[in-house]
C-alpha cells in the first residue's frame, strides 16, 4: 500500500497503521478515509496530502 505525506507538517499516513486516534482501523486507504479526515499533526485536509515512493518513507 503506498504512503501519504501531509504537506505541512510531514506526518506519515500509512495504510498498514492507520490513525487509530482518530478511529481509523490499519489496512484503510488513503482513498478511502472519510472526506472530514485531517492530518493528526496539524489538522490540514486531505488535500494537502501527497503519495510518496516507498523510498521517501524515512
Amino acid at each position: 500500500m503506498e504512503k501519504w505525506r501531509c504537506a505541512v507538517c510531514m506526518c506519515i499516513y500509512d495504510p498498514k497503521i492507520g490513525d487509530l486516534e482518530s478511529g481509523i482501523e490499519p489496512g484503510l486507504p488513503f482513498n478511502d478515509l472519510p472526506e472530514t479526515w485531517g492530518c493528526p499533526e496539524c489538522g490540514a485536509s486531505k488535500d494537502f496530502f501527497e503519495q510518496i515512493e516507498d523510498a521517501q518513507y524515512i
